[in-house]
Formats: structure tokens, sequence, C-alpha cells
């Protein structure tokens, strides 16, 4: 009878808390989004089913290890707890996939038309205006952001998961979780969250707007563009260095046309197993204690701000820019600024064909979409060079 009750007393049911329910309910919401609504689901389910083992009472997989009063390993810790130690913690994930990303990414469209960076450019106005939102929450005295928690939650408005996470842990790794999820979310719902604010700033004549095909962009200025990018922005801002350096390396790969083999391997196996285990590794740190706060309601607030400035601020700097030149963009191409590659270019695409079926604007708006990895790149170059 004794062993029944230890047995009983050790279950999970038995220890478990409110707040690991929520947590786990969470989990489930996340997965919900990834298999039936196919949100992000590559990311989702991992962050998501991490979320439910990190929140199993007793289960241990985000324990750090145990040492004795003499240094002597007591008990080693769980596997959460490594993934996100070696790969989150240092950096490392988030700047593979980066590399993976550039191997994915064709900067033709944004060759062909190099006014696009200025759109890309615009869309980060989201990052800075939302830092100093955050600062200002503080006069609220309902929460508290330092100034290093302000800029990792700024960086949520480029809508980029992976600079996102590298940001985040590097100036706040207490907050990695509510970010990371914040930004995810955010990407996911580009569908539902953008087409309402691009309508809203734009007319239906101007959604009409067909814009003329896209020069021819030769092999070699699509080799020279990501080894200029590296040398430039180095040069200017060495800590955005390693996003854009991995980015520019994998899309080197791509072009050069000469390691099909390491390109291929970017592309779909690295990226996919970095995948995994970033997942998991930011689904350990939705446990409840440090995500059931204020702190983390108001980086979704502030999240969803900066996503939502990002996306207007595109679109109006495509407006000043036909109000300054002859040659007319359709200004909803200035929403696919942020870096949700390509589900912002898609969602532009989508939001074109409604106002005339026979504009198809995919292409014109990976050229933003595209200025808007580099972009957010940048930004987070300028966060780690003040604040790191």
């Amino acid at each position: 009878m004794d062993k029944l009750l230890k047995l009983v007393n050790d279950s999970g049911l038995a220890n478990i808390e409110f707040g690991q329910v929520v947590m786990m309910l969470l989990g489930l919401v996340l997965l919900y989004l990834a298999i039936a609504r196919q949100f992000e689901p590559l990311l989702l389910l991992p962050i998501g089913f991490g979320a439910l083992l990190v929140n199993i009472p007793g289960a241990g997989m985000a324990a750090a290890p145990v040492y004795n009063e003499l240094g002597e390993l007591v008990s080693y810790g769980g596997l959460l707890y490594y993934i996100f130690k070696m790969g989150i913690e240092s950096g490392i994930f988030p700047l593979l996939i980066f590399m993976g990303v550039g191997a994915m990414t064709d900067f033709g469209p944004m060759l062909a038309n190099p006014r696009t960076l200025l759109l890309g450019a615009a869309a980060q106005f989201g990052i800075f205006g939302t830092v100093i939102g955050a600062v200002l929450l503080n006069e609220t005295g309902l929460v508290s952001y330092t100034i290093e928690q302000a800029a990792a939650i700024g960086i949520i408005g480029g809508a980029d998961g992976p600079t996102s996470i590298y940001v985040a842990s590097q100036l706040a790794p207490e907050l990695l979780g509510a970010i990371a999820v914040a930004a995810y979310a955010y990407m996911a719902l580009v569908p539902m969250l953008q087409p309402p604010i691009m309508k809203a700033l734009t007319t239906k004549q101007e959604r009409k707007i067909v814009m003329t095909q896209l020069r021819p962009v030769s092999k070699l200025e699509k080799i020279v563009f990501p080894l200029t990018l590296l040398i430039l922005v180095a040069l200017f801002l060495p800590s955005a260095a390693p996003l854009l350096g991995m980015f520019c390396l994998g899309n080197l790969m791509r072009e050069s046309g000469v390691v099909e083999r390491l390109s291929d391997t970017a592309q779909n196996a690295l990226i996919n197993i970095v995948t995994i285990f970033l997942g998991l590794g930011v689904g350990s740190k939705l446990d409840a204690a440090s995500f059931l706060n204020l702190q983390t309601a108001g980086i979704m607030i502030l999240g969803i701000v900066a996503f939502s400035a990002g996306t207007a601020t595109g679109v109006l700097m495509a407006k000043l820019m036909n109000k300054l030149s002859s040659q007319q963009l359709n200004p909803l191409i200035g929403a696919a600024g942020v870096s949700a590659v390509p589900m912002a270019a898609r969602v532009v695409n989508k939001v074109g064909l409604q106002a005339n079926n026979q504009n198809f604007l995919l292409m014109h708006a990976m050229g933003p979409n595209v200025a808007g990895v580099i972009g957010s790149a940048v930004a987070a170059g300028v966060m780690l060079s003040y604040l790191g």
C-alpha cells in the first residue's frame, strides 16, 4: 500500500498545477494551428510539442544538471535543456537556419528593381517604433522592460523568426519563449493580419496598378551581390555579420552553381534538422513559471503592433514613391517589406488578384520581401551593436 501511495503521489496528476494545465492547452492550440490550419507547421508543431513536454510535472525535460557541494555531477539535465543551451542560447540554430533561408532565396526580383530596397527598409519602422513603445509601457507601472528587453521585443516587427530568436538569446534570454511564440504566431497569421491593413491604406484603383515586367538579372549580378552586401554591411556594422554572413553564404552556394550538393543540403536536410531542434528548444521555454505573466502579455500586444506598423509603413512608402516617380508601383507590394518570406509576397499577390484578376504581383513582391530579410538583419545588428 505504501508503494502504491508513493506511486500515486509521484504521478504527474498529483503534482500538476493550474499554470501547467494552461500551458499544455496552449501547446495543444499551437499543434492545432500547425496541423489543422497549417500555420507555420514546420515550427509551430515542434514548439507546441515542446510546450507539452516541459509542462509535464516530474518529467524534468528542461531540468538543468545538478551538482553537489564538491562540484560533482549528481544528475544530468533533461534533453530540452541541452538543446536550448547548445543550440539557441549560443545562437547557433538561428544562424544555421539563416544559411538555409539564404540558399532558398532568389535576389533576382530585388536586383531587377532596386527601388524595392526602400520598401524593405521602410517596413523596419515597426521594429524601432516598438522599442519606443516598450519603453513607454514602463510608465504605466503594469510592466517593466529594460532597454535590452525592449530591443528584443521590437525585432518581432520584422516578422523574422530566426532573427527574433537570435537577438532575444543575446539581449533578453529570459523572454525568449514569449518572443519566439509571438514572432512565429504573427508570421503564421500574415494572411489574416495584413489584408485589412493593406486595403485600408490603398484605394481600389491603386490596388489595380499593373507593374511592368522585371528585367532579366545575370548570373554574375547574383554572385556579386551577396559578396558585396556582406562586405559593405560587415565593415559598417560588424555585429550584423553573423546573420548576414550565414544568409549570404547560403545564397552564394545557390547562385554559384558549383556546389549543388551543399546548396541542396542547406535548403533541405540541414534546415529541416535544425528546425526540429529549434522548435523543441523554444518550446522548452514555454513553462508556466516564466510564461504566464504581464510581461508576456505585453510582448504579445507589442508584437502585433510592431508587425502592423511594419506592414503599414511599407505600403505608405510605396505610395510616397509613386508621388515622386512616373514609374508607378502597386503600393500593395510595400506590405511584403516585412520579412515573412514568402508568405507576405503571396498575400500581396492574392489581394492584387482580388482587385484585378490579371494582376500578378508575386515576383514584384519578392523584391521588398527579400529586402525585408536584409533590413531585419541590419536592424538586429544595430540593436546588438548598441546594447550587446
